[in-house]
């Protein structure tokens, strides 16, 4: 290596900018941070609960949403304290009536915790998981519905997220979020989603963990190396002219959220050992829904995380056997260490995210009618940019699903990319911090735009 890098400095040859490794010895200490002892007993912990199906009981502290919404919150007020006050921990809140699911007026009841950034705390990702749970009738608030895997497996994951990141900062925050109601019509997340855009909350990445703790198919299939994460393929507020402009140039696979996709992909093959990313080109499971939808919805990017075989027998199922079958989603069907190596992708993920410089935007392509390729796009000023190294040039053949070329190309604005045709690849800029983390790629135009 010594050799290689000496031959670099007699030819006169400079790498486009330096970096460090920390980040890559940073996020590989957090993986290994993550127990599966502690989601083990947060899972218990919230099966405790009988039920927690949003009609439930809210006075009790012993059973229903109430006594588990405030449990989840002073797990969050005791990781803050042990990491001295760096959590910010508050509900969010609306009431709901009138829903086929929710009939009556309820309050349903979110819990956020707030690790704020030191160099751009006003750019936010977010890890969430889901409270509540329930049976086979949607509107029974009574029967016991332990939700074990559906989904106090995610929301014991975001509470180990959050005990592991609140001991490092980061440029960037992050935001860990108990989300309610998601059986009941995603309400939650679209609670939570309007309190967003109503506070200027400027969120970039949204990671929702809905399942993440069953290895046991109702295929009959036990497999524990791969995990599912979906994305939508064309932004959900795109305009007409946005549309215009894609149908033009590209951009169907290359949406925000489709491209945090694969930048989850990417550190699961780098950072958890014995995983696969299985990148799923749809918003959700088939007619199905989770609560990324509400942020997509809202503008924000965001998919969803889960296990790649599901047991319908143990969701959303009365508490029975039949025919000698068990029906019901409780502990037993839980492995807590597939649940902890999805939280570790989730901590990687979120780590990478918050350490790394500002997301490129405004990014533009030309080269029509050309034989090179020219990307554009707007440098972060300020305190925000503090930890910028420079930005990187990504390309892929149309039908690759992962980019697969890239360069380094220095703390620039704009590069051409010589000899290289576009109307043969597809094209992309991420920014690199000098300790190493990386933004996702950011495709050029509206279709790909995170967002200023």
């Amino acid at each position: 290596m010594r050799a290689f890098l000496l031959i670099i400095f007699l030819l006169g040859i400079r790498p486009a900018f330096a970096i460090a490794d920390e980040n890559d010895t940073r996020l590989r200490e957090l993986q290994a941070a993550v127990s599966a002892d502690r989601i083990e007993q947060d899972i218990d912990r919230l099966v405790g609960f009988g039920t927690r199906h949003t009609l439930s009981e809210t006075d009790s502290d012993m059973r229903g949403i109430g006594a588990a919404r405030r449990w989840i919150k002073s797990e969050f007020d005791k990781i803050s304290a042990d990491c001295g006050g760096c959590l910010d921990v508050f509900y969010v809140s609306d009431f709901i009536e009138g829903e086929p699911r929710i009939p009556e007026r309820t309050e349903v009841v979110s819990v956020i915790a707030l690790q704020r950034g030191s160099l751009d705390p006003d750019r936010i990702v977010m890890m969430s998981g889901d409270i509540d749970s329930r049976v086979s009738d949607p509107l029974d608030g009574t029967s016991d519905s332990p939700g074990a895997n559906d989904n106090a497996s995610g929301m014991a994951g975001v509470l180990e997220a959050a005990r592991v990141l609140s001991q490092k900062k980061f440029a960037g925050t992050i935001i860990y979020a108990g989300l309610s109601g998601e059986e009941q019509g995603l309400f939650g997340g679209k609670i939570v989603a309007q309190h967003a855009l109503d506070n200027g909350w400027r969120i970039k990445a949204v990671l929702n963990n809905d399942m993440i703790g069953n290895i046991e198919g109702v295929d009959g299939v036990i497999e524990n190396s791969t995990a599912r994460v979906f994305s939508e393929g064309t932004r959900a507020t795109e305009t007409p002219e946005e549309a215009r402009i894609r149908r033009f140039t590209g951009g169907e696979v290359d949406s925000p959220s489709r491209n945090l996709a694969r930048y989850i992909d990417r550190l699961a093959d780098e950072y958890v050992p014995n995983l696969d990313v299985l990148m799923i080109y749809r918003l959700d499971r088939f007619a199905r829904g989770g609560h990324h939808r509400p942020f997509n919805e809202a503008g924000i990017p965001g998919v969803r995380i889960m296990e790649t075989h599901e047991h319908y027998d143990r969701q959303h199922q009365d508490l029975r056997t039949e025919d000698g079958v068990e029906y019901g989603d409780v502990i037993e069907g839980v492995n807590f260490d597939y649940a902890r190596k999805l939280t570790s992708l989730n901590v990687v993920t979120l780590a990478n995210l918050a350490a790394a410089p500002p997301i490129p935007s405004e990014v533009e392509i030309s080269g029509a009618v050309s034989s090179s390729t020219t990307l554009k796009w707007s440098r972060p000023t300020g305190r925000a940019a503090r930890n910028l190294a420079g930005y990187r040039v990504h390309w892929r053949r149309t039908d690759a699903p992962q980019w697969t070329n890239k360069m380094d190309i220095g703390d620039v604005t704009e590069f051409t990319l010589e000899n290289i045709v576009i109307d043969n690849y597809f094209f992309g800029v991420s920014a690199v911090a000098k300790d190493g983390a990386q933004t996702p790629v950011v495709f050029p135009g509206p279709a790909g735009s995170f967002g200023e």
